[in-house]
């Protein structure tokens, strides 16, 4: 018989051998869900009428927000300390933080209720309720200037160029309420060199949020109009998304409008419990 010309291969379970040096890249293993604040003892909330205030309207402020996705601002200058710290206690501490640099420097925490916003600056110290607080928009757009092409690129530069090019062109057309446009740097083929000179052409803005959802996500504005470099990673730190967005303020900050109606929901059921007590 004359030796078959095509080697014979078993098909099955068990029947291929496996590289053993394979290396998978670890994927997200949890997720951050709703986690109920630690509420105060009952005997706590004794004498604290201010902090129930608040809170109410903050419900108020959430259903009219829901009903016209207008932000509302409720001040909190003038709350003594221990009703701050008993709001900051029920409230808790929820995914997005958010720090913002330059005129506009403020701290930012969105509590577990999405949508509800702590913001302190140097000057005032409110809750906002709505998708993001408006401060990061006007911080990022703060001395933000229109995207210029560079007069020489380096010669062990290749791909950033044509980057640029396009984000050049969509940040000359992009207007508030269309759709963002994004680049995936990640499929494409960069050196270090590539993703500094991007970098170093775009600039860096004022404001720098973090995420922690599945997985982190950095969010950061850049110099450039419109332009946020953002970033995710999964649970083992390693990246494992890397864009350019031209749009206002990229949707992984913003609450969606069904969290914003979870929230009222669920505060509706804290506050119940707070009468209560």
């Amino acid at each position: 018989m004359n030796p078959f010309p095509i080697p014979v291969v078993a098909l099955g379970p068990g029947s291929q051998i496996e590289d053993d040096t394979l290396d998978y890249m670890h994927m997200p293993r949890g997720m951050n869900t709703f986690r109920p604040p630690v509420l105060p003892d009952a005997e706590n909330l004794a004498g604290h009428t201010p902090t129930k205030v608040v809170l109410h309207a903050i419900l108020d402020a959430l259903a009219e927000t829901v009903a016209d996705a207008r932000n509302r601002l409720i001040d909190l200058s003038r709350l003594a300390s221990d009703d701050h710290r008993l709001l900051n206690q029920i409230l808790g501490e929820g995914e997005v933080g958010a720090r913002v640099e330059g005129e506009y420097e403020a701290l930012i925490q969105e509590s577990v209720f999405a949508g509800v916003w702590h913001v302190v600056t140097r000057t005032a110290d409110y809750i906002e309720v709505g998708d993001a607080p408006g401060v990061l928009v006007k911080a990022a757009r703060h001395e933000a200037q229109e995207l210029r092409m560079p007069e020489s690129i380096p010669d062990e530069v290749m791909n950033a160029p044509s980057i640029l090019t396009e984000l050049h062109d969509q940040v000359n057309v992009w207007q508030p309420g269309a759709l963002p446009h994004v680049v995936n740097l990640t499929l494409l083929p960069l050196s270090g060199r590539d993703v500094d000179f991007l970098d170093s052409t775009l600039g860096q803005g004022d404001v720098t949020v973090l995420s922690r959802g599945y997985g982190n996500c950095r969010i950061s504005a850049t110099r450039t109009r419109c332009c946020w470099r953002v970033v995710y990673f999964n649970s083992e730190d390693a990246m494992i998304l890397n864009t350019i967005e031209v749009t206002d303020l990229p949707e992984v900050v913003r609450a969606a409008p069904d969290d914003l109606r979870d929230s009222h929901e669920r505060l509706v059921e804290v506050l119940s419990w707070v009468e209560q007590a």
